[in-house]
């Protein structure tokens, strides 16, 4: 068997290498630029061997010296080592016409980024298409994008593992109507939609806390907790400082306070492997994971090291940027489209965004889906990971639009291609698909009303208020992902002033503080300090609801025209909350308990029957706050597993999905491990 595996290894590198030469030949031919023989004319022959030398030598360097390039790029940020793709491929195709022993090669330099990546693309291509005959093959090259071949060869348990992928932002409506549409095939044959083939999988809708957001629900996933996390940024009076989910200072601290809550280090601390996440999830392998961006680099922080994994393949590398570029040409299109159109609601998707958009649609999911890949050929435990593709688009295009919905059909081949790595996993694998939160639509506060939230505050606060309506930063995953890519965090925020109050938005879910008060303040105090305040946030058409300390009812929800509700009541008398659903008052009653919780909190406008809403941030697409889609997730679960909803009730919060996901490891004979297991327990 070794000696036919080697002969096929053999076989299979002279097979690509002959393709490489023709390729170069027919570039030769079709490229003025480009040459393979002298100025005076050489023959067939000769112009052969000089193809098939130049050849043979682009490929050597690009298994030799390409990894080691990238490797020491890695100091590069992450977001611009796909814009140096085609400069260094090229440059490895001159190195390798000057090695040729023919001295005929010559090419000019601009014209060698194009040889380079067309002869990286057909290697790839024609080395892919020979290995998926041969399975040991197959695995081993996936092996190598994912950089496991150590793991590869220590032993594996034969109990199944657990991998879930969480695709961000995408609503239970959103995947039930993409799979009637026929835009997830994948999903529709595990779900039997045809009604042809029996179902492999259920699906399960499940709500969010009031902070309908990756940061909440992604740390009640892994770490089991969401308490004090009340949006998705929020001023700490105690601390002085806001804090942000996508800032990797704050995510550390988030996660060291799940950790020390619950006393586990998290879903993934036994053998497990944390991909594209904010938060690690105990895990000891982790790549792209925000939490540890901050750390001095070194063994215990690889959270780049998955950029290394994936394009130490020059035809990776050359393959992402291809389609990096294409999806920036596509998001230019279709904002100009839409503006063009005049479509409405609308918001600006000029600046960086494109770039944003292009990482998060191509890098981002090329390299989290290969670590995956990697991760079930190396027979790891569990895995999480996050595609934040369609949460970004949906931001700025709409959760129902068609740019969403092609990028539900992208997302439907990555999960198709981690399925189809399972089926050469060495071990068995259930793989769950899971949601963080849904989006709801509708136009921007500020679109609608011609003004912030901001500037309504501190109308209502007597303060000056600017002529021009001021933007809030977008707390889209994807520009985390970049962020950490750059090697760079949200910009810290300084103290506010004493005298202003602090401004924050969270999609729909608004959270006002004063900062020169230490502790949260009532209703009475911010009635003696601005008598107009609270009337003029609630009385406001585009405000659904308040909540407020209160010095007599501990805490009340405010509504129009005076509606004051006190939280014991909520159940008899929902008021303003009736529009928001079952569930609301819990999760308002909840939130209210936090330390954290800002003095006034502010949830938007909800149309019941159309499901929008309006968000506080520059965002057509939105979450963090109660109203619609956002607040419902979907758990999609292999059959072979047991229900999620044991009880038969709703299956409501984050932390009840931890749950489920902790009773799933456990009947895949996959127990987590206490914070304070000892280091054998760990690696057992």
């Amino acid at each position: 068997m070794g000696w036919r595996r080697v002969a096929g290894q053999i076989g299979r590198s002279v097979t690509v290498w002959a393709v490489s030469t023709l390729t170069m030949l027919l570039l030769a031919g079709l490229l003025p630029d480009f040459r393979l023989q002298s100025p005076d004319g050489d023959s067939a022959t000769r112009i052969a061997v000089t193809a098939a030398c130049g050849a043979g030598a682009f490929g050597l360097l690009s298994a030799l010296v390409w990894p080691l390039l990238v490797r020491m790029l890695l100091l590069v940020p992450a977001l611009f080592l796909g814009l140096l793709v085609f400069f260094l491929n090229g440059s490895l195709l001159l190195l390798a016409l000057r090695l040729n022993p023919s001295g005929r090669g010559e090419v000019a330099p601009e014209t060698a980024v194009i040889v380079a990546a067309v002869m990286s693309a057909v290697a790839s291509a024609t080395g892919g298409a020979l290995a998926v005959r041969d399975d040991d093959a197959y695995r081993r090259r996936l092996l190598r994008l994912a950089d496991r071949r150590r793991r590869a060869t220590l032993p594996c348990a034969s109990t199944p593992g657990l991998v879930c992928v969480q695709l961000d932002g995408v609503g239970h409506d959103v995947l039930t109507a993409a799979v009637r549409e026929g835009l997830m095939p994948t999903v529709a044959r595990w779900l039997a939609a045809d009604g042809i083939i029996p179902p492999t999988h259920r699906l399960t809708a499940w709500r969010t806390d009031w902070s309908s957001q990756t940061g909440a629900s992604q740390l009640g996933i892994l770490h089991g907790s969401t308490y004090d996390v009340p949006a998705f940024r929020w001023y700490e009076k105690d601390r002085g400082e806001v804090m942000v989910c996508n800032r990797p200072t704050s995510a550390a601290e988030l996660q060291r306070r799940a950790t020390a809550r619950t006393g586990e280090a998290g879903l993934l601390a036994v053998d497990g492997a944390s991909r594209g996440n904010l938060f690690s999830g105990g895990a000891g392998e982790q790549a792209l994971v925000l939490s540890i961006a901050t750390r001095r680099r070194g063994r215990e922080n690889r959270s780049r090291a998955g950029y290394f994994a994936y394009f130490s393949d020059p035809a990776n590398a050359v393959r992402t940027a291809l389609s990096f570029f294409a999806e920036i040409g596509r998001e230019i299109g279709q904002s100009t489209r839409a503006r063009f159109a005049r479509a409405h609601p609308r918001v600006g998707r000029g600046g960086l965004y494109p770039l944003v958009r292009a990482f998060a649609t191509v890098v981002e999911r090329d390299v989290v889906v290969a670590a995956v890949m990697g991760d079930l050929l190396a027979g790891r435990t569990a895995v999480y990971a996050d595609l934040v593709a369609y949460d970004e688009v949906a931001h700025h295009s709409g959760p129902d639009s068609r740019d969403a919905r092609q990028v539900l059909r992208r997302l439907d081949r990555s999960l198709a291609l981690i399925e189809k790595a399972a089926e050469h996993a060495p071990r068995p694998y259930r793989l769950v698909v899971l949601s963080d939160h849904g989006q709801s639509p509708g136009e921007t506060f500020r679109s609608r009303y011609g003004l912030t939230l901001t500037d309504l505050v501190r109308a209502g606060s007597g303060l000056p208020v600017p002529r021009g309506a001021g933007r809030t930063p977008s707390g889209a995953e994807a520009r985390a992902a970049v962020r950490a890519a750059l090697g760079r965090g949200e910009p810290e925020s300084g103290p506010a002033p004493r005298s202003e109050p602090v401004v924050l938005a969270s999609g729909n879910l608004g959270l006002v503080s004063f900062p020169d008060v230490p502790h949260r303040m009532t209703k009475e105090e911010i009635d003696a300090r601005h008598p107009a305040l609270l009337p003029t946030l609630a009385n406001h058409p585009g405000i659904g609801f308040l909540l407020v300390r209160s010095a007599e009812h501990d805490g009340v929800v405010l509504g129009p025209c005076g509606t004051e509700i006190p939280l014991a009541e909520l159940d008899e008398r929902p008021g303003p909350l009736a529009r928001f659903g079952p569930g609301a008052a819990d999760a308002v009653r909840r939130t209210h308990a936090f330390p954290h919780t800002a003095d006034i909190m502010v949830n938007s406008w909800h149309d019941p029957a159309t499901g929008q809403i309006h968000a506080f941030e520059e965002q057509i697409g939105s979450h963090g706050g109660l109203g619609g889609a956002q607040s419902r997730p979907f758990l999609l679960s292999p059959l072979t597993l047991s229900v999620p909803e044991e009880d038969g009730e709703a299956l409501t919060g984050a932390e009840r999905v931890h749950g489920v996901l902790r009773r799933w490891l456990g009947e895949l004979n996959g127990p987590e491990v206490p914070l304070d297991a000892g280091p054998e327990r760990r690696a057992a």
